[in-house]
């Protein structure tokens, strides 16, 4: 390519480059400053900046990753908390049912208690023999403790307190014409579940209506059974 110079007392200049321009300028600026030192302190605030700029980006770069979870967290957060206290009321509620429970029980406990034992006695009770009276046993006075013993603590009484409600000591006062059926009559009472301790008191001969019958006084605890041998039907069933 020919090009013509019209003005032949201007000489050309030359094309910079892109970078030359700034090469120049930093070569201008260090030939300013003559000091070493602020020269090395403006570098160190220029990297310090320069750094601060990156760590900046870095951090609002990471919390704009974070922000999601951050949300999903608080969800989950609040999900928790409800479940929580729906789960405390339903647990107030189970102690709530359970203390009523065991009140019932309680109260109910002994209301069967003789029938169950009218019934055990009946069962064990073998021909020709009846029965004269049936009820609780004397309970025999507890020794009054020493003068120098200590007193028995409340922890003990109450500890010792279901024990006395579940065990009932009774006495059987009957008759029978045959001393096999009086033996017979102590053997099938032991063999009841819910019949222990059986302890013949007393058998003698009486006449009784002329004719000679053996009187007998037997002592037995009645006690609460194994589940297994414990049989509930509904009080009341519906008849097609």
């Amino acid at each position: 390519m020919i090009t013509v110079n019209l003005r032949p007392d201007l000489k050309r200049k030359r094309a910079r480059r892109p970078l030359q321009g700034a090469l120049e300028g930093v070569r201008s600026f260090s030939t300013k400053i003559k000091d070493p030192v602020l020269l090395v302190a403006v570098l160190s605030w220029v990297g310090v900046l320069g750094w601060l700029g990156f760590v900046l980006v870095g951090s609002a770069r990471e919390l704009s990753a974070l922000t999601p979870q951050l949300e999903q967290s608080r969800a989950e957060n609040k999900r928790f908390k409800a479940f929580l206290t729906e789960k405390r009321h339903q647990e107030m509620i189970r102690d709530s049912l359970v203390s009523q429970i065991g009140v019932i029980r309680a109260v109910d406990g002994d209301r069967y208690v003789w029938p169950h034992l009218l019934n055990e006695v009946t069962r064990a009770l073998p021909a020709y023999t009846w029965l004269v009276d049936l009820g609780p046993a004397a309970v025999a006075a507890s020794p009054a403790p020493a003068p120098g013993g200590a007193a028995p603590s409340p922890k003990a009484d109450s500890a010792a307190a279901p024990q006395l409600t579940q065990a009932v000591q009774f006495e059987v006062n009957g008759r029978t014409v045959d001393i096999q059926a009086y033996t017979r009559f102590l053997r099938q009472l032991e063999a009841s579940p819910w019949i222990t301790d059986v302890t013949p008191v007393s058998a003698q001969t009486v006449v009784e209506k002329e004719r000679p019958v053996t009187a007998f006084t037997i002592r037995a605890t009645y006690t609460q059974a194994d589940s297994a041998y414990i049989r509930t039907v509904p009080l009341s069933q519906s008849v097609r």
